[in-house]
């Protein structure tokens, strides 16, 4: 699993998603809990530490969703997001909680009638670039879009779009492979 959260999520993931969005929406608590998600997810990219922890299969379930449970409870995660990651960590899930919380964005997406999609830059983008991107994006998907952007250095320039299973790729790097390829195949 990658050390972000990705949009691409296993069947168990998208489960646990599904749960607790039902749980956030009948407690009016959907946005929270979406906040709750990316706070994890800023502590997850953060902390090898933590990255370790949730994957290690040497710690049992018990204590591997205590010391999760702790780490949200001391960046400030609600009830409901607490209880959530200790769920997953109890049943063998914790190293999937990014996928988890992928999956959760997307039904918030949809739930809002937009669209999740990924930008990857080579570097940060600013505001308008990024509001541009959207832009272009959603008319392309004839849809509302909802972001969530990450910097990648290999791209060396510009940025790959990815929308569920759609990507576009606009970055430097793939230009530089479609070339090697015709310059080997010529």
């Amino acid at each position: 699993m990658a050390e972000q959260f990705d949009g691409e999520v296993s069947e168990a993931a998208g489960r646990y998603a599904q749960a607790v969005f039902e749980l956030a929406r009948d407690a009016k608590s959907t946005d929270a809990v979406e906040q709750d998600f990316a706070k994890f997810g800023a502590a997850w990219k953060e902390s090898s530490d933590l990255r370790q922890v949730a994957r290690s299969p040497l710690i049992a379930p018990e204590d591997k969703a205590r010391a999760l449970t702790a780490v949200a409870a001391k960046i400030g995660i609600s009830d409901l997001g607490r209880k959530a990651i200790g769920v997953a960590a109890l049943n063998r899930r914790a190293a999937e909680l990014p996928a988890i919380a992928a999956a959760y964005r997307t039904l918030i997406a949809r739930e809002r009638g937009a669209r999740q999609v990924e930008i990857v830059s080579a570097r940060p983008l600013a505001d308008s670039e990024k509001n541009a991107i959207i832009e272009a994006v959603g008319k392309s998907l004839g849809s509302k879009v909802e972001a969530e952007t990450r910097v990648d250095d290999s791209l060396i320039g510009g940025f790959v779009v990815r929308a569920g299973s759609k990507q576009f790729d606009a970055s430097v790097k793939a230009k530089l492979d479609t070339l090697r390829l015709a310059l080997k195949s010529a």
